[in-house]
């Protein structure tokens, strides 16, 4: 999923200008929510589950290799309807959060399928409880069932980490109220704060909008009532933050995790010195890249000092024009086909079939994302669309996700999902083909001078920014476990990464510390941030790998996607040549952006 920093979309849902936007038809998972499907789906989860411990439980190590593979079986068709179920109602949600009845909907559906699948707690305590040598006799007695072992692996990497039986289930019995409850609270009030700038009611999405306006003083206008509002609900922030905080440290205490950023590591199948390797890395290269940009930015922009309305502004010379949908479809489908017609080709039924929600509309949940729901069905992609240069890449971005899931999908619900680490590729790289496309079309200096400080500007958001927001996180979680935070402590962690990481060219306006609050990803999955940064470092690897014309390039890269989670980044990689374990790799992806730079300050001789 992608959030995109900063969300650029704003309050209008499309009008003459946009042309016509796509909505959902979400009637490929169940026609409605009452629809009988859902309750018959509901109840054969219910039976299902139950059935399942009656079998298996206690029984794992006397199964064979058929035995086990049946149970995987049965345990991947329950994974199929459980989030057929949550993929609908949290879609349905998503496009109206303030929808008491969709919140609801919602929520029941989460508790009864938590309720459900309390008795499948036991099948990855007791499967890790197998000895190695009888597991790897398994798979070596049915090559089908050894099919699942990179699963397997990643259930048994959780081994030192597992509780007991009863202590597992009292976990998972009450999620409902723990992280997801005010995963919830913080959606809710999100979608519904208010903003008045000029006159004019705003949700957040059309206020941040504004923040990538010509009109310096719209974007200043803006970002004083960002402020505003945020500073009014800090106090609630504050609350959420610390509570999760506490909960997981309290989970991660229990567990023996090492580190707060353990579990994500393990979810993300990435050894901790590979991420250590890619943080160090950018903060290195924050003068180089970060620092130097925006001096060379303030300059553009006529300023002695740059403040942070001005981070995402326009360039001065940059056209103000609004990019139709079909034209922004039309951009993308070509950049894809250029590639290779089969990605097109793969990405067209979203456009097609109502695969896609582009509009913005009040109380939809900002930001874009591309969902997989579950392997029977396909993706959808939600957007909030409005014209702007940026948002066509955000739709390269996410339709980038949703080939990937498509491709993905072939490898059955258990093996498809990839590994965060791994998931910003084809999204990344379909950012790049779209990027690459436009800049070959450019018809004069000014407009691939524009082209290029757009891209340096997405890569930085990317790299540089979600490893700022890495180290923020890593600051908040270890100050937590010293004890509560004040809405002062934790906006004096922000920052001072926000300083270290945006360089000297910024004065911080007063309120910019509360910007914090906004972020999802703090909220609903700790320390996921540096995903992005992983995902652009290697597809600026792998894509100068297809720039310097390895004749298999295509199949390797369609493979890579295929994989899902099946192989390890180090097997995904190894075919170009590539290894992210190695200090240098990361230098490669960065020293793209470097030479970006280097031409824009060419620019200007």
């Amino acid at each position: 999923m992608r959030r995109r920093e900063p969300c650029l979309d704003t309050h209008i849902s499309g009008g003459n200008a946009l042309g016509k936007l796509p909505e959902w038809d979400l009637s490929d998972l169940y026609a409605a929510p009452d629809a009988p499907e859902v309750g018959r789906d509901l109840d054969w989860l219910e039976h299902a589950c139950a059935d399942f411990a009656t079998d298996y439980e206690g029984k794992l190590a006397g199964l064979d290799a058929g035995g086990m593979l049946e149970a995987v079986r049965r345990y991947e068709a329950i994974d199929i309807i459980a989030g057929r179920v949550m993929s609908y109602a949290g879609l349905r949600y998503y496009q109206l959060t303030i929808d008491s009845e969709r919140a609801k909907f919602m929520s029941d559906c989460q508790d009864r399928i938590t309720t459900c699948t309390t008795p499948l707690v036991f099948w990855s305590l007791e499967f890790n409880r197998l000895e190695d040598d009888r597991l790897a006799a398994l798979l070596k007695d049915d090559p089908a069932l050894a099919r699942f072992k990179p699963v397997f692996d990643r259930m048994r990497a959780m081994k030192p980490y597992q509780l007991s039986d009863e202590l597992e289930k009292f976990l998972h019995d009450q999620s409902t109220v723990g992280a997801s409850a005010w995963n919830k609270l913080f959606d809710e009030t999100i979608a519904g704060l208010e903003f008045s700038v000029n006159g004019e009611a705003l949700t957040i999405e059309g206020t941040l909008n504004l923040l990538t306006e010509q009109d310096r003083s719209q974007r200043e206008a803006a970002t004083h009532e960002l402020a505003r509002v945020f500073g009014d609900n800090i106090k609630t922030f504050s609350r959420i933050h610390n509570t999760l905080a506490k909960e997981k440290q309290i989970e991660d205490r229990w567990r023996g995790f090492p580190t707060p950023q353990t579990g994500r590591h393990l979810s993300n199948h990435v050894e901790a010195e590979v991420v250590e390797a890619l943080r160090n890395a950018v903060v290195a290269a924050y003068p180089r890249l970060s620092h130097r940009y925006y001096r060379l930015k303030a300059r553009w922009l006529g300023l002695e000092r740059m403040q942070v309305w001005d981070r995402n502004a326009p360039l001065p010379m940059e056209s103000t024009r609004v990019v139709p949908w079909d034209e922004a479809r039309a951009t993308v489908l070509e950049a894809y086909a250029a590639f290779d017609p089969r990605l097109a080709d793969l990405a067209r039924p979203f456009f097609e079939k109502g695969w896609i929600d582009a509009g913005v509309k009040p109380g939809k949940a900002p930001g874009a994302f591309a969902h997989p729901t579950v392997t029977t069905v396909h993706p959808y992609v939600m957007l909030n669309y409005l014209g702007k240069p940026r948002d066509v890449m955000t739709l390269a971005h996410e339709l980038g996700h949703g080939v990937h899931q498509v491709l993905a999908a072939g490898q059955g619900e258990l093996l498809s999902s990839t590994p965060l680490t791994l998931a910003e590729t084809a999204s990344v790289f379909g950012e790049m083909l779209t990027f690459r496309k436009l800049l070959a079309g450019a018809r004069d200096k000014t407009e691939r001078k524009i082209l290029l400080a757009g891209k340096v500007e997405d890569m930085i958001n990317t790299v540089v920014r979600q490893i700022a927001f890495y180290d923020f996180e890593c600051k908040l979680h270890a100050a937590r476990a010293q004890g509560e935070l004040t809405p002062e402590d934790i906006n004096a962690l922000w920052m001072s990464v926000q300083a270290q990481s945006l360089g000297d060219a910024f004065d911080f306006a007063e309120g910019y510390e509360t910007f914090w609050a906004y972020i999802p990803h703090f909220v609903h999955s700790p320390f996921y941030v540096y995903a992005y940064a992983f995902g652009d470092g290697l597809v600026n690897a792998l894509y100068a790998v297809y720039e310097a014309g390895d004749p298999d390039f295509k199949a390797k890269y369609f493979d890579m996607l295929g994989a899902g989670g099946s192989r390890h980044h180090k097997e995904l990689l190894a075919p170009f040549g590539l290894d992210a374990a190695d200090p240098a790799f990361w230098d490669k992806g960065l020293s793209m952006i470097e030479a970006m730079i280097d031409e824009l300050e060419a620019m200007e001789g």
